[in-house]
């Protein structure tokens, strides 16, 4: 893996140990830009630099502890001297179908909890470098995000609990997350769009324990013939990064790199300014 000599920007990618997130990581450098690897493991992170032979600097990230954030915002503002960074992939997401499991970040339901107030606190702690480069959010969300409804009353988990469901819900918000984003950062430069990255042929689901880990196992032995590699599932938010197509291009939703309509209740305002108010009082 060799770098371009053409420095693009820094881009800060969530959720790149393996996966999606590791194709972005890579393909992004190569393609000129200085990448940031969010990682939970010290011995991915590594991993990931080796193969990009050294031009990618992993950072500690986990997604569900805000000090790490934190501290991971830090670490990048000294690395860029402050200049900002370019870009956020926020790729970082689970799907949980065992019982009912609390988030630490906010003590809500964990798929909420990482997938959208994961997505929102690194949106948060990096909003400053962003500002300082016109930088682009893109955060992947799911054509999931059709079937599912926002339920405020059990966010928690406290209610009937789906898996199925829960994910459903997470990746609706993060579409309805984005779009009111975009509204409040009209006219600063900064843009915000999200992105259905097709069904891959990763270990996304495989974690689940008992009943449902084995299921996802063999749905991915069954269906692999028809599932995305990584690498084309990659290129979406390869594109929203780095593409002059969508330069100030904002509040939209894209798959296989097009423009295209996300559902109707996405664009819903009343429902997206009552999810960010709850997101602010929950996340603090």
């Amino acid at each position: 893996m060799t770098k371009s000599p053409t420095n693009r920007g820094a881009v800060v990618i969530t959720g790149a140990s393996r996966g999606i997130g590791r194709t972005l990581a890579l393909d992004l450098n190569a393609n000129g830009f200085d990448v940031f690897a969010g990682v939970r493991k010290e011995a991915d992170g590594e991993a990931l630099k080796e193969r990009s032979d050294g031009h990618i600097t992993p950072v500690h990230l986990e997604v569900t502890d805000d000090d790490s954030i934190r501290g991971a915002a830090d670490q990048i503002a000294k690395a860029t001297d402050g200049a900002g960074i370019t870009g956020i992939v926020n790729n970082a997401a689970v799907f949980s179908m065992g019982p009912v499991e609390q988030c630490p970040l906010s003590d809500i339901e964990y798929d909420f909890g990482v997938n959208v107030f994961g997505a929102i606190a690194v949106i948060q702690h990096f909003m400053p470098q962003l500002r300082a480069r016109s930088g682009r959010i893109v955060n992947v969300s799911s054509s999931a995000h059709t079937r599912g409804a926002i339920d405020f009353d059990g966010l928690h988990g406290e209610r009937k609990y789906s898996g199925i469901a829960a994910y459903g819900q997470s990746k609706l918000a993060n579409v309805l997350f984005t779009n009111e984003l975009a509204r409040r950062l009209d006219g600063t430069g900064v843009t915000a769009n999200s992105l259905h990255p097709g069904v891959i042929r990763t270990g996304f689901g495989r974690n689940n324990s008992g009943i449902w880990g084995a299921l996802f196992r063999v749905f991915h032995v069954v269906a692999r013939p028809f599932l995305l590699t990584p690498e084309q599932g990659a290129q979406t938010s390869i594109y929203l990064a780095s593409s002059p197509d969508v330069e100030g291009v904002t509040g939209e939703y894209f798959a296989k790199s097009k423009q295209t309509q996300s559902s109707d209740r996405s664009h819903d305002t009343g429902l997206a300014q009552r999810l960010w108010q709850v997101s602010e009082e929950l996340t603090k």
